[in-house]
C-alpha cells in the first residue's frame, strides 16, 4: 500500500493514525493474535513437530552421546544440565523464526498487514500482536521440552514451575528482537545473516551446552549482554531446584529486550510501510 496515494485531507489523517507506531490501546493486539492462532491451528500438529524436533535431537543426541564422556557437570548429569539449557534455546529459536519467516510472509508476501490496517487497528497493534503470537509459540515449545525433561527425571518438580514466567518473558524478548530483523529484511535470504551471525554465536556463548565459567573472561563479559544467557541463568536453577542469583538483574535485562526492540521495530515498520 502506498500511503502517498491518500493525499486528500479527509484521507491523510486516518492513514496517519493507521500507521501509528504505537498500539492504539491495550487490547487491539488480541485480534491479531487470534487471527494468527486460527490460521495456525489448522496445521498445529505439523508446526509443533517442526518446532520440537530440532531441540529434541540436540537434547538426546548430545545428552546421551556427550553425556557418556562428560559425566557430570556442576553436580548434575550432563543430560540434565543440557535439558535446562535446551528449554531457553528452544524458546529463542521458535520466537525468532516465527517473527522472521512467518511475520515477513504476513507483512510482505501475503500483505496481510495492509488488509488489517483497513480496520480500526493501527500498525503498532499489529506489531504487538505479532510479538505476542511469536512469544506464545515459543512458550509452547519451551514448556513442551521442559515437561519431557521433567517426565524423564531431568528436571525437578515443582521448582521447574518457576521457569514458566521466565519462558514467557524470554519468548517475548526474542520475538521482539527478531522483529527488527524482519523490519529491515528485503527478502527471506536476509534472515540467514541473523541466524548465522547472531543466533548461532548466542547459542554457543550463553551457557546452553557448557558452563559460562569455561569461557575466557572477555567472552563471559560479552555473554552478559546476551538475552539467552540471562534466560539460561533463570531457567536452569528453576529446573534443577537450585538457588537463584541476581534474579532481578536477569529479569530486567530480558524486560529491556522486550520493550526497546519493540519500539525500534515499530518505528522501522512504520517507515517501511509508509514508503
Amino acid at each position: 500500500m502506498d500511503a502517498r496515494t491518500y493525499d486528500t485531507p479527509e484521507h491523510t489523517e486516518p492513514m496517519r493514525e493507521r500507521f501509528a507506531a504505537l498500539p492504539a490501546n491495550a487490547v487491539n493486539w488480541i485480534a491479531v493474535w487470534r487471527r494468527n492462532y486460527l490460521v495456525w491451528r489448522k496445521l498445529a500438529l505439523a508446526s509443533m513437530f517442526g518446532n520440537l524436533a530440532d531441540p529434541m535431537i540436540y537434547l538426546f543426541g548430545l545428552g546421551f552421546g556427550l553425556g557418556l564422556m562428560v559425566g557430570h557437570v556442576d553436580g548434575v548429569s550432563y543430560i540434565a544440565f543440557l535439558a535446562a539449557g535446551t528449554v531457553p534455546s528452544s524458546v529463542m529459536m521458535s520466537a525468532s523464526f516465527e517473527s522472521m519467516y512467518s511475520g515477513f510472509s504476513r507483512m510482505h508476501v501475503q500483505r496481510t498487514w495492509e488488509a488489517i490496517m483497513h480496520t480500526p487497528l493501527t500498525l503498532g497493534d499489529i506489531v504487538l500482536g505479532e510479538v505476542a503470537w511469536a512469544g506464545s509459540k515459543a512458550v509452547l515449545s519451551g514448556v513442551a521440552i521442559m515437561l519431557v525433561a521433567g517426565a524423564l527425571g531431568y528436571a525437578s518438580f515443582p521448582s521447574m514451575l518457576l521457569a514458566l514466567p521466565v519462558i514467557v518473558l524470554a519468548g517475548l524478548a526474542f520475538a521482539s528482537t527478531a522483529m527488527i530483523v524482519t523490519a529491515l529484511a528485503p527478502s527471506y535470504d536476509f534472515f540467514m545473516f541473523y541466524q548465522t551471525l547472531v543466533l548461532t554465536p548466542m547459542l554457543l556463548l550463553s551457557g546452553v551446552f557448557f558452563p559460562l565459567s569455561q569461557l575466557p573472561p572477555a567472552a563471559q563479559l560479552a555473554a552478559q549482554l546476551l538475552p539467552l544467557a540471562h534466560a539460561v541463568d533463570l531457567i536452569r536453577p528453576a529446573m534443577l531446584a537450585r538457588p537463584l542469583d541476581d534474579a532481578a538483574l536477569h529479569v530486567a535485562v530480558l524486560a529491556a529486550y522486550v520493550v526497546v526492540p519493540f519500539c525500534v521495530s515499530a518505528v522501522l515498520f512504520r517507515r517501511r510501510m509508509m514508503r
